[in-house]
């Protein structure tokens, strides 16, 4: 599991919480994600992994210098 520290400015804590996700179940997912991906529409990385609900949820990130992280924003994936 890596390890990241974690800038949590207002902006980024609202873009995260926006959608219904904690700060808590982002740095979860982003340190041990079920998967990752690399977002289409911003070259971002995308953790994937399961909410306190049980949903699957994106965390779109950006690492700054190797271990220091940016939260982007989180969002529940529908699986239909």
């Amino acid at each position: 599991m890596p390890y990241f520290q974690f800038l949590w400015l207002p902006e980024y804590e609202e873009h995260v919480t926006e959608h219904g996700a904690s700060v808590e179940e982002f740095e979860r997912i982003v340190q041990n994600p079920e998967w990752t991906e690399t977002s289409r529409s911003s070259g971002l990385p995308v953790a994937f992994g399961e909410g306190d609900d049980g949903r699957l949820l994106a965390c779109v990130y950006e690492v700054l210098d190797g271990f220091v992280v940016r939260p982007v924003t989180a969002f529940y994936v529908d699986e239909d």
